[in-house]
């Protein structure tokens, strides 16, 4: 059974969702599972904007299929040749020999090496500012490298003034019948999952996003539709300022992120009399997480989030408490720059982790690394409050800045 929505008088969504998928890139936990979603404009020619993946291969041909009734299929556009969208183009292919396939020069390399079908022979290259007119749309190029990797282009239709976005603009989790976001409470259920997505696909890659961003400043956009999540049609200047903000890297909102490795309790006893230190100075904006029970995913979208961060954790084995190393490996890996760090210790007889993760944070660029190091010898003793008070201190003066 057919599951598309016509979303214009002639375009319409033939996307699927998958529930089942437990981890998106097999590394991302995504509880609420994920879209991917696929567009097809019926004009006086027929195209389909991207493919999805091999998990919801049943429900899309049956969208496609349905959609077209008994016309057959032109133009295949591939704005991104990630297999969670271009795993059905073979397929695609075999079912409708006739289309010309419609991209980058790139992508067309990445089709050769996912695919063994006769690509040149049905094969359209397109660059920045090329076009494809199919009747009453003309659609324009618009390239997008290394958002998130080096083929992305986007597609313009300049009719309808509709942005295909490929990845960007995308979040985590299912479609539930409703596939734009006026139509969801996006803030409530939506941003924390869009916020990860972008962190962790696109993050590393700021200065890439702003070059698109100032293209796409100069086009009228009245509909954006991503490859992942509910499609734009109002509003759109609120999730392109979400995109700005986190490509600059600036933090999102003015808090404290205390994340904490801790062997035994008493690191994380730390970092909660830390909580409260700043809470009874008036800080609102505070989160807190263990590393040891939290995907890396999350703590990264959180850094990115908050514009200050106190980092505890145990020493182990003369270093970093396994799960704060692998945080603060991956913060490097997604470029995670312009943020004030206080550091606490631990360590019952050689306390090492406060001095490893402040030359960590010293290869990262724009840290603000924030007084002393607060070091704890097994146990936060009453000697050391004022350490730790000095240090909460610290941290709400630069926040007054």
């Amino acid at each position: 059974m057919q599951n598309s929505r016509k979303i214009t008088d002639d375009l319409y969504y033939v996307g699927a969702s998958d529930r089942k998928l437990a981890l998106f890139e097999n590394i991302y936990p995504i509880p609420r599972g994920t879209s991917y979603n696929s567009y097809l404009l019926l004009d006086e020619k027929t195209v389909l904007l991207d493919t999805a993946d091999a998990a919801v291969s049943e429900q899309f041909f049956e969208n496609v299929e349905g959609v077209l009734a008994d016309r057959k299929l032109d133009y295949l556009i591939v704005n991104h040749m990630e297999p969670d969208h271009c795993a059905l183009i073979q397929n695609l292919v075999l079912r409708h020999p006739e289309l010309t396939v419609v991209t980058t020069a790139k992508a067309a390399v990445m089709i050769r090496q996912f695919f063994n079908f006769d690509l040149d022979s049905r094969l359209q290259t397109v660059a920045e500012g090329g076009t494809l007119c199919t009747g009453r749309h003309t659609f324009t190029f618009v390239l997008a490298p290394m958002v998130h990797w080096p083929e992305v282009m986007f597609t313009y239709d300049t009719t309808d003034k509709i942005l295909f976005s490929a990845d960007a603009f995308g979040t985590f989790g299912a479609l539930n019948g409703n596939i734009y976001a006026d139509e969801v409470n996006f803030d409530r259920d939506w941003l924390d999952d869009a916020r990860r997505y972008f962190i962790n696909i696109v993050g590393k890659y700021g200065t890439q996003v702003q070059n698109v961003l100032k293209k796409a400043a100069a086009i009228d956009i009245q509909m954006i539709c991503p490859l992942h999540g509910p499609i734009w049609r109002q509003d759109l200047g609120y999730f392109i300022g979400k995109y700005d903000t986190w490509s600059k890297y600036a933090p999102e909102e003015k808090g404290v992120l205390i994340v904490y490795a801790s062997v035994y309790g008493h690191t994380a006893a730390a970092a909660e009399k830390m909580a409260s230190l700043l809470a009874e100075h008036g800080v609102k904006g505070i989160a807190m997480y263990d590393a040891s029970h939290t995907h890396v995913s999350q703590l990264v979208s959180e850094a990115f989030r908050y514009s200050h961060i106190v980092l505890a954790s145990s020493t182990y084995n003369c270093d970093i408490f396994t799960p704060m190393e692998n945080f603060l490996t991956d913060l490097k890996a997604h470029n995670w720059q312009r943020r004030s760090v206080a550091i606490i210790e631990n360590g019952s007889w050689g306390p090492m982790s406060g001095k490893l993760m402040r030359a960590l944070l010293e290869q990262m660029k724009e840290i603000n690394i924030l007084g002393e190091n607060v070091t704890l010898k097994s146990a936060l003793k009453d000697e050391q409050l004022p350490a730790l008070e000095a240090l909460a201190n610290a941290i709400i003066a630069d926040m007054a800045q």
